[in-house]
Protein backbone atom coordinates (compact mmCIF):
# COMPACT_ATOMS: atom_id res chain seq x y z
CA UNK A 1 0.00 0.00 0.00
CA UNK A 2 1.10 3.84 -0.43
CA UNK A 3 1.96 6.02 1.99
CA UNK A 4 -0.25 8.63 2.91
CA UNK A 5 0.54 11.81 3.98
CA UNK A 6 0.90 11.86 7.81
CA UNK A 7 -0.45 14.91 9.01
CA UNK A 8 -2.24 17.84 6.87
CA UNK A 9 -3.05 21.01 8.73
CA UNK A 10 -5.25 23.69 7.55
CA UNK A 11 -4.87 27.59 8.92
CA UNK A 12 -6.72 30.45 8.04
CA UNK A 13 -5.38 34.08 8.32
CA UNK A 14 -7.84 35.94 10.96
CA UNK A 15 -6.58 39.42 8.89
CA UNK A 16 -6.57 39.06 5.36
CA UNK A 17 -8.12 36.12 3.14
CA UNK A 18 -4.64 34.22 3.10
CA UNK A 19 -5.44 30.75 3.36
CA UNK A 20 -2.46 28.05 4.30
CA UNK A 21 -1.77 24.52 4.79
CA UNK A 22 0.79 22.21 6.29
CA UNK A 23 1.30 18.85 5.59
CA UNK A 24 3.96 16.61 7.58
CA UNK A 25 4.19 13.62 4.79
CA UNK A 26 6.33 11.39 7.11
CA UNK A 27 8.68 11.70 9.99
CA UNK A 28 11.84 9.94 10.17
CA UNK A 29 13.80 9.91 13.82
CA UNK A 30 10.63 11.97 14.63
CA UNK A 31 11.09 14.76 12.53
CA UNK A 32 10.92 16.35 8.74
CA UNK A 33 12.23 18.90 6.22
CA UNK A 34 10.77 20.97 3.69
CA UNK A 35 9.82 24.33 2.82
CA UNK A 36 7.05 27.06 2.66
CA UNK A 37 5.66 28.62 -0.47
CA UNK A 38 3.49 31.59 -0.76
CA UNK A 39 1.28 32.24 -4.22
CA UNK A 40 -2.23 32.94 -4.99
CA UNK A 41 -2.46 29.95 -6.37
CA UNK A 42 -1.30 27.58 -3.96
CA UNK A 43 -4.03 24.73 -3.05
CA UNK A 44 -4.15 22.39 -0.34
CA UNK A 45 -3.53 19.47 -3.12
CA UNK A 46 -0.57 20.83 -3.94
CA UNK A 47 1.20 21.28 -0.87
CA UNK A 48 0.09 17.33 -0.64
CA UNK A 49 1.87 16.63 -3.56
CA UNK A 50 4.61 18.86 -2.63
CA UNK A 51 5.33 17.30 0.82
CA UNK A 52 5.04 13.65 -0.76
CA UNK A 53 8.16 14.88 -3.46
CA UNK A 54 9.84 15.77 -0.21
CA UNK A 55 9.41 12.60 1.23
CA UNK A 56 11.13 11.03 -2.21
CA UNK A 57 13.34 13.71 -2.07
CA UNK A 58 14.99 12.40 1.23
CA UNK A 59 15.37 9.29 0.42
CA UNK A 60 17.03 10.06 -2.41
CA UNK A 61 19.64 12.28 -0.08
CA UNK A 62 20.06 9.25 1.71
CA UNK A 63 19.09 11.00 4.73
CA UNK A 64 18.41 8.77 7.85
CA UNK A 65 16.95 11.22 9.64
CA UNK A 66 14.45 13.35 8.14
CA UNK A 67 11.09 13.01 6.22
CA UNK A 68 9.30 15.02 4.02
CA UNK A 69 7.02 17.66 4.82
CA UNK A 70 5.85 21.18 2.59
CA UNK A 71 4.00 24.17 3.57
CA UNK A 72 2.04 26.54 1.12
CA UNK A 73 -0.27 29.76 1.35
CA UNK A 74 -2.25 30.93 -1.12
CA UNK A 75 -1.61 34.46 -0.73
CA UNK A 76 0.88 37.46 -2.77
CA UNK A 77 3.99 37.03 -1.97
CA UNK A 78 4.63 40.73 -3.14
CA UNK A 79 2.48 42.25 -0.96
CA UNK A 80 3.29 44.85 1.13
CA UNK A 81 1.95 42.38 3.95
CA UNK A 82 3.35 39.50 2.41
CA UNK A 83 5.91 39.09 5.47
CA UNK A 84 3.22 39.41 8.26
CA UNK A 85 1.03 37.24 6.71
CA UNK A 86 3.65 34.37 6.81
CA UNK A 87 4.56 35.22 10.35
CA UNK A 88 1.21 34.38 11.35
CA UNK A 89 1.13 31.09 9.50
CA UNK A 90 4.56 30.16 11.39
CA UNK A 91 2.56 31.14 14.82
CA UNK A 92 -0.10 29.25 14.22
CA UNK A 93 2.07 26.44 12.99
CA UNK A 94 4.68 26.52 15.50
CA UNK A 95 3.24 24.06 17.70
CA UNK A 96 4.16 21.10 14.64
CA UNK A 97 7.45 22.92 14.55
CA UNK A 98 8.50 22.66 17.88
CA UNK A 99 7.30 18.76 17.12
CA UNK A 100 10.26 18.39 14.60
CA UNK A 101 8.55 20.05 11.56
CA UNK A 102 11.33 22.32 9.35
CA UNK A 103 10.01 24.09 7.07
CA UNK A 104 12.00 26.53 5.17
CA UNK A 105 11.97 28.77 2.68
CA UNK A 106 10.38 28.35 -1.18
CA UNK A 107 8.68 29.58 -4.34
CA UNK A 108 7.57 33.61 -2.90
CA UNK A 109 9.55 32.85 0.59
CA UNK A 110 13.05 33.90 1.62
CA UNK A 111 14.59 30.87 4.15
CA UNK A 112 15.93 33.65 5.82
CA UNK A 113 13.29 35.43 6.67
CA UNK A 114 11.48 32.45 7.96
CA UNK A 115 15.05 31.64 10.18
CA UNK A 116 14.44 35.27 11.58
CA UNK A 117 10.47 34.59 12.21
CA UNK A 118 11.75 31.47 14.22
CA UNK A 119 14.21 33.70 16.37
CA UNK A 120 11.59 35.83 17.06
CA UNK A 121 9.35 33.14 18.03
CA UNK A 122 11.47 31.66 20.56
CA UNK A 123 12.13 28.60 18.31
CA UNK A 124 14.98 28.93 16.31
CA UNK A 125 16.56 26.70 13.83
CA UNK A 126 13.18 23.48 14.48
CA UNK A 127 15.19 20.77 16.48
CA UNK A 128 14.20 17.25 18.03
CA UNK A 129 14.61 17.11 21.58
CA UNK A 130 17.71 14.29 20.96
CA UNK A 131 18.89 17.32 18.97
CA UNK A 132 18.98 19.47 21.04
CA UNK A 133 21.56 17.69 23.53
CA UNK A 134 23.65 16.24 20.68
CA UNK A 135 27.01 18.49 20.68
CA UNK A 136 27.25 17.55 17.12
CA UNK A 137 24.38 19.10 16.08
CA UNK A 138 25.38 22.29 18.08
CA UNK A 139 28.14 22.45 15.82
CA UNK A 140 26.08 21.80 12.74
CA UNK A 141 23.90 24.61 13.37
CA UNK A 142 26.81 27.09 14.50
CA UNK A 143 28.16 25.80 10.72
CA UNK A 144 24.38 26.13 9.41
CA UNK A 145 24.37 29.81 10.57
CA UNK A 146 27.77 30.53 8.53
CA UNK A 147 26.93 28.81 5.59
CA UNK A 148 23.65 30.53 5.29
CA UNK A 149 25.41 33.98 6.29
CA UNK A 150 28.49 34.39 5.33
CA UNK A 151 29.36 31.93 2.29
CA UNK A 152 29.18 32.39 -0.92
CA UNK A 153 30.02 30.51 -4.21
CA UNK A 154 30.43 31.99 -7.60
CA UNK A 155 29.02 35.42 -6.34
CA UNK A 156 26.30 34.01 -5.51
CA UNK A 157 25.05 33.22 -1.86
CA UNK A 158 25.27 29.31 -0.63
CA UNK A 159 21.83 28.82 -0.19
CA UNK A 160 20.91 31.23 -3.29
CA UNK A 161 23.20 28.82 -5.26
CA UNK A 162 23.09 24.94 -4.58
CA UNK A 163 19.78 23.80 -5.59
CA UNK A 164 20.57 25.29 -9.11
CA UNK A 165 23.80 24.31 -9.33
CA UNK A 166 23.09 20.80 -8.28
CA UNK A 167 20.22 20.89 -11.26
CA UNK A 168 22.90 21.77 -13.54
CA UNK A 169 24.96 18.54 -12.50
CA UNK A 170 21.76 16.39 -12.98
CA UNK A 171 21.39 18.10 -16.85
CA UNK A 172 25.14 17.41 -17.32
CA UNK A 173 25.10 13.64 -16.21
CA UNK A 174 21.71 12.90 -17.21
CA UNK A 175 23.18 13.99 -21.01
CA UNK A 176 26.46 12.52 -20.96
CA UNK A 177 24.73 9.37 -20.07
CA UNK A 178 22.72 9.64 -23.18
CA UNK A 179 25.85 9.93 -25.00
CA UNK A 180 24.74 13.26 -26.91
CA UNK A 181 26.79 15.56 -28.33
CA UNK A 182 29.00 18.18 -26.21
CA UNK A 183 27.80 22.05 -26.35
CA UNK A 184 23.91 21.05 -25.79
CA UNK A 185 21.46 23.25 -26.53
CA UNK A 186 19.90 24.57 -23.18
CA UNK A 187 15.83 26.41 -22.33
CA UNK A 188 15.15 27.28 -18.92
CA UNK A 189 11.30 28.74 -17.56
CA UNK A 190 12.80 30.38 -14.44
CA UNK A 191 14.89 33.24 -13.64
CA UNK A 192 14.87 33.46 -9.81
CA UNK A 193 17.85 32.08 -7.84
CA UNK A 194 17.77 28.45 -9.08
CA UNK A 195 17.23 29.05 -12.90
CA UNK A 196 19.83 32.39 -12.67
CA UNK A 197 22.37 29.76 -10.98
CA UNK A 198 21.70 26.80 -13.08
CA UNK A 199 22.37 28.70 -15.86
CA UNK A 200 25.68 30.46 -15.03
CA UNK A 201 26.96 26.76 -14.13
CA UNK A 202 25.70 25.32 -17.13
CA UNK A 203 27.29 27.92 -19.59
CA UNK A 204 30.86 26.97 -17.67
CA UNK A 205 30.36 23.85 -18.29
CA UNK A 206 29.89 24.70 -21.99
CA UNK A 207 26.22 24.19 -22.74
CA UNK A 208 24.78 26.92 -25.14
CA UNK A 209 21.65 28.46 -23.52
CA UNK A 210 19.40 29.44 -25.61
CA UNK A 211 16.50 30.85 -24.00
CA UNK A 212 15.43 32.25 -20.60
CA UNK A 213 11.94 33.25 -19.76
CA UNK A 214 10.29 34.61 -16.67
CA UNK A 215 7.09 36.11 -15.54
CA UNK A 216 7.45 39.44 -18.52
CA UNK A 217 8.34 36.62 -21.59
CA UNK A 218 10.73 34.88 -23.01
CA UNK A 219 14.40 36.08 -24.49
CA UNK A 220 15.75 33.63 -26.79
CA UNK A 221 18.84 33.82 -29.14
CA UNK A 222 19.82 30.65 -31.35
CA UNK A 223 23.53 31.35 -31.39
CA UNK A 224 23.42 31.43 -27.06
CA UNK A 225 22.90 34.09 -24.69
CA UNK A 226 25.35 35.92 -22.75
CA UNK A 227 24.89 34.39 -19.37
CA UNK A 228 26.99 36.22 -17.27
CA UNK A 229 25.86 39.47 -18.25
CA UNK A 230 22.05 38.48 -17.70
CA UNK A 231 22.94 37.10 -14.16
CA UNK A 232 25.40 40.10 -13.57
CA UNK A 233 22.14 42.52 -14.43
CA UNK A 234 18.75 40.48 -13.19
CA UNK A 235 16.27 42.27 -11.26
CA UNK A 236 14.77 41.45 -8.00
CA UNK A 237 12.04 38.87 -8.07
CA UNK A 238 13.47 36.92 -10.71
CA UNK A 239 13.25 39.08 -13.46
CA UNK A 240 15.29 39.63 -16.75
CA UNK A 241 16.93 42.76 -17.87
CA UNK A 242 15.72 43.64 -21.11
CA UNK A 243 18.70 46.81 -21.40
CA UNK A 244 21.28 44.00 -21.11
CA UNK A 245 19.48 42.75 -24.38
CA UNK A 246 22.28 42.33 -27.11
CA UNK A 247 19.87 43.51 -31.01
CA UNK A 248 19.88 39.85 -32.25
CA UNK A 249 17.65 38.19 -29.03
CA UNK A 250 14.37 37.55 -30.10
CA UNK A 251 12.02 38.63 -27.19
CA UNK A 252 8.55 36.25 -27.39
CA UNK A 253 5.84 35.68 -25.35
CA UNK A 254 7.08 33.50 -22.32
CA UNK A 255 4.26 30.97 -22.63
CA UNK A 256 6.61 29.83 -26.05
CA UNK A 257 9.37 28.53 -23.64
CA UNK A 258 8.63 24.94 -24.06
CA UNK A 259 8.06 24.69 -28.08
CA UNK A 260 11.44 26.22 -29.10
CA UNK A 261 13.96 24.29 -30.30
CA UNK A 262 16.68 23.20 -27.96
CA UNK A 263 18.41 19.83 -26.78
CA UNK A 264 17.74 20.65 -23.38
CA UNK A 265 14.21 21.75 -21.12
CA UNK A 266 14.06 23.02 -17.62
CA UNK A 267 11.34 23.95 -16.07
CA UNK A 268 12.57 25.70 -12.77
CA UNK A 269 9.55 27.86 -11.56
CA UNK A 270 5.89 26.82 -11.11
CA UNK A 271 4.12 23.54 -10.72
CA UNK A 272 2.28 21.70 -13.12
CA UNK A 273 3.60 23.79 -16.46
CA UNK A 274 4.17 20.72 -18.93
CA UNK A 275 1.15 19.33 -19.23
CA UNK A 276 -1.62 17.23 -21.61
CA UNK A 277 -1.93 20.25 -23.74
CA UNK A 278 1.45 21.18 -24.16
CA UNK A 279 3.78 18.27 -23.85
CA UNK A 280 3.71 17.00 -27.37
CA UNK A 281 5.03 20.76 -28.42
CA UNK A 282 8.25 19.92 -26.53
CA UNK A 283 11.33 19.46 -28.97
CA UNK A 284 13.98 18.77 -26.13
CA UNK A 285 15.03 14.88 -25.76
CA UNK A 286 15.50 15.63 -21.88
CA UNK A 287 13.85 17.92 -19.10
CA UNK A 288 15.69 18.61 -16.29
CA UNK A 289 12.84 19.55 -13.34
CA UNK A 290 14.49 22.30 -11.39
CA UNK A 291 10.70 23.25 -10.04
CA UNK A 292 8.95 20.80 -7.47
CA UNK A 293 5.87 18.87 -9.52
CA UNK A 294 6.65 20.26 -12.87
CA UNK A 295 5.55 17.80 -15.02
CA UNK A 296 1.22 16.40 -14.53
CA UNK A 297 0.68 12.40 -14.97
CA UNK A 298 -0.88 12.96 -18.18
CA UNK A 299 2.35 15.01 -19.76
CA UNK A 300 4.54 11.96 -18.53
CA UNK A 301 2.73 9.43 -20.55
CA UNK A 302 3.07 11.89 -23.67
CA UNK A 303 6.81 12.33 -23.06
CA UNK A 304 7.21 8.39 -22.12
CA UNK A 305 5.82 7.90 -25.46
CA UNK A 306 7.84 10.21 -27.13
CA UNK A 307 11.16 8.24 -25.96
CA UNK A 308 11.86 12.20 -23.67
CA UNK A 309 13.93 11.70 -20.75
CA UNK A 310 13.18 12.98 -17.69
CA UNK A 311 15.80 14.28 -14.82
CA UNK A 312 13.20 14.12 -11.82
CA UNK A 313 12.65 16.63 -9.52
CA UNK A 314 13.19 14.78 -6.39
CA UNK A 315 16.47 14.06 -7.08
CA UNK A 316 17.82 17.11 -10.08
CA UNK A 317 16.79 19.62 -7.14
CA UNK A 318 17.30 18.25 -3.76
CA UNK A 319 20.20 20.68 -3.05
CA UNK A 320 18.43 23.05 -1.23
CA UNK A 321 17.26 20.08 1.34
CA UNK A 322 21.18 18.50 0.97
CA UNK A 323 23.12 21.64 2.38
CA UNK A 324 20.56 21.61 5.40
CA UNK A 325 20.84 17.97 5.64
CA UNK A 326 24.93 17.88 5.01
CA UNK A 327 25.58 20.45 7.16
CA UNK A 328 23.65 20.41 10.09
CA UNK A 329 23.65 16.50 10.69
CA UNK A 330 27.75 17.32 10.01
CA UNK A 331 28.07 14.92 6.69
CA UNK A 332 30.10 17.81 5.78
CA UNK A 333 32.83 19.26 8.86
CA UNK A 334 33.51 22.87 7.47
CA UNK A 335 34.17 24.57 11.13
CA UNK A 336 37.79 24.26 10.43
CA UNK A 337 38.19 25.43 6.80
CA UNK A 338 38.14 28.54 4.93
CA UNK A 339 34.77 30.15 3.52
CA UNK A 340 36.14 29.28 0.13
CA UNK A 341 37.27 25.45 1.03
CA UNK A 342 33.90 25.31 3.16
CA UNK A 343 31.69 26.51 -0.06
CA UNK A 344 33.52 24.31 -2.09
CA UNK A 345 33.01 21.29 -0.05
CA UNK A 346 29.12 22.00 0.22
CA UNK A 347 29.26 22.30 -3.34
CA UNK A 348 31.06 19.08 -4.07
CA UNK A 349 28.64 17.03 -1.66
CA UNK A 350 25.63 18.40 -3.52
CA UNK A 351 26.37 17.52 -6.95
CA UNK A 352 28.21 14.45 -6.27
CA UNK A 353 25.56 13.14 -4.94
CA UNK A 354 22.78 14.11 -7.48
CA UNK A 355 25.47 13.06 -9.99
CA UNK A 356 25.40 9.55 -8.41
CA UNK A 357 21.59 9.21 -8.31
CA UNK A 358 21.10 10.50 -11.69
CA UNK A 359 23.13 8.01 -12.51
CA UNK A 360 21.34 4.96 -10.88
CA UNK A 361 18.23 6.07 -12.41
CA UNK A 362 19.69 6.69 -15.91
CA UNK A 363 21.69 3.36 -16.04
CA UNK A 364 18.49 1.22 -14.81
CA UNK A 365 15.94 3.22 -16.80
CA UNK A 366 18.16 1.96 -19.74
CA UNK A 367 18.77 -1.78 -18.25
CA UNK A 368 15.10 -1.92 -17.92
CA UNK A 369 13.29 0.08 -20.62
CA UNK A 370 11.22 1.79 -17.61
CA UNK A 371 10.07 5.64 -17.90
CA UNK A 372 12.99 7.21 -15.78
CA UNK A 373 10.18 8.67 -13.53
CA UNK A 374 8.99 4.92 -12.57
CA UNK A 375 12.33 4.18 -11.77
CA UNK A 376 13.23 6.96 -9.50
CA UNK A 377 9.91 6.36 -7.66
CA UNK A 378 10.31 2.71 -7.12
CA UNK A 379 14.60 3.06 -6.11
CA UNK A 380 13.91 5.89 -3.85
CA UNK A 381 10.20 5.17 -1.84
CA UNK A 382 9.99 6.79 1.45
CA UNK A 383 9.97 5.22 4.58
CA UNK A 384 6.50 4.80 6.78
CA UNK A 385 6.27 7.67 8.67
CA UNK A 386 7.06 7.67 12.60
CA UNK A 387 5.87 9.83 15.24
CA UNK A 388 6.77 13.56 16.00
CA UNK A 389 8.66 14.49 18.65
CA UNK A 390 6.19 14.95 21.75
Amino acid sequence: MANKPYVVVEWNDTETNAKGWMCAYNFVGHYCGGGTRMHPTVTKEEVIRLATTMGYKYKACESMTTGGCKAGIAYDYKAPDAEDVLRRFLTATAPYIKAGVSIGGDLGVDYSVVLRILDDLGIGIPQTKAMKEDPDIHQGIVNHDRAEKELTYDGFKMYDMITGYGVAAAADEAWKLKGEKEGASVVIQGFGCVGASCVNSLNKMGYKVVGIADVNGLVYCKEGLDIPKLVATRLPKGELNKEAFEDNYQVLPNSEWLSQECDILIPAALEDVINKDNADKIKASLIVEAANIPTTPEADEILRKKGIDVAVDFISNLGGIRIYEAVIFRVVKIENMSDEDAAAAIVKDTEDLIRKQTKVVFEESTKTGEFTRDVARRLFTPDKSDTPDM
